[in-house]
């Protein structure tokens, strides 16, 4: 078995072995110890909460009731499909749904095609066999599936190969995937999912291609601190990629949710973002990203610690 295959088992199947200690009480964001209220910072859950949900590779929310989306992340190239059939029996087991984020590359880098290469290869049908492969898998599925591709096309970090194409590009490209996929998975939810950045619009794939819209909405105090001199509190960090596409009129949703810093902040972002907010009349739901960021930030702050039973308490203030 290649590294990449156990990669992705691991990240499939970690949830579904680690088990979570954590007093659970009903509603999320409970005790682990008497050191810190939000030692375990997973969102609240109260009984008006949007959906919630997770990413979760450290099983720290295997056992929470309140998570209802289980989100997976998948390449398309070296992958062990047969873990799907794992994370459908995990998600049934606890009635959730799934989102899989389906990466048109393999995660190892020095095999990654160029943005040239892939773009070509997408659109001339190279890779119509990934793709199928994947979409056929997760037709064999009980759960209901929402497929995410080639998420955060907006981010100019230079993360993704796929955000170095033009926005006619991806969106030629979005669609050829979008159409071989419904050929072998046509009950499937389709989420087009930009970072949420300035210019996401030109990369709208079209209402025919889109189901659901995903954002990336992360919180961390270092580096609100360095750019803006202040707490940038859940609502404030979100408003801007949601006024960008509630004009599409389709249902948004945090696919992927982090912060940290201080408790205070911590705090502060467990409590707002599973809540409705009338700035965000179309939010249906949010999932947690329970996992250490995968790319160092901007400003040399390094890479943020998401994890929910992690919390850094110590963190310094400068």
């Amino acid at each position: 078995m290649k590294p990449q295959f156990v990669m992705v088992a691991a990240l499939l199947c970690g949830a579904f072995f680690s088990g979570a200690v954590y007093a659970a009480s009903g509603v999320s964001g409970a005790n682990v110890d008497n050191r810190s209220q939000f030692q375990d910072k997973r969102p609240v859950i109260g009984p008006q909460s949007l959906v919630a949900g997770a990413y979760d590779p450290h099983g720290d929310f295997a056992t929470d009731t309140n998570s209802r989306i289980e989100h997976l992340f998948l390449p398309w190239e070296d992958v062990d499909l047969e873990s799907l059939a794992v994370a459908d029996a995990y998600a049934l087991q606890r009635g959730r749904s799934l989102l899989i984020s389906v990466e048109p590359w393999s995660w190892a880098r020095d095999w990654r095609a160029t943005p040239e290469d892939l773009l070509h290869g997408i659109l001339t049908g190279r890779y119509d066999s990934n793709m199928a492969g994947v979409c056929s898998a997760a037709a064999k599925l009980k759960s209901p599936v929402t497929i995410r591709w080639a998420q955060e096309m907006d981010d100019k970090s230079g993360q993704f190969t796929w955000s170095a194409w033009k926005p006619e590009d991806y969106i030629k490209a979005y669609r050829h995937v979008v159409d071989v996929c419904r050929q072998h998975l046509p009950s499937a939810q389709y989420m087009w999912s930009p970072k949420g950045e300035e210019g996401l619009e030109a990369y709208y794939p079209g209402d025919n291609y889109v189901d659901t819209i995903g954002l990336s909405v992360f919180g961390y105090q270092p580096y609100d601190h360095l750019t803006m001199g202040r707490d940038v509190g859940f609502v404030e960090r979100t408003r801007p990629g949601y006024d960008r596409v509630k004009g599409y009129g389709k249902p948004v949703v945090v696919a992927e949710l982090g912060y940290a810093g201080k408790d205070d902040y911590v705090r502060a972002w467990a409590l707002e973002a599973n809540r409705p907010h009338p700035e965000f009349p179309a939010m249906t739901a949010v999932i947690y990203f329970n996992d250490r960021e995968v790319y160092p930030w901007p400003k040399n702050v390094g890479r943020p610690d998401w994890r929910v039973a992690n919390h850094p308490l110590d963190w310094p203030m400068n």
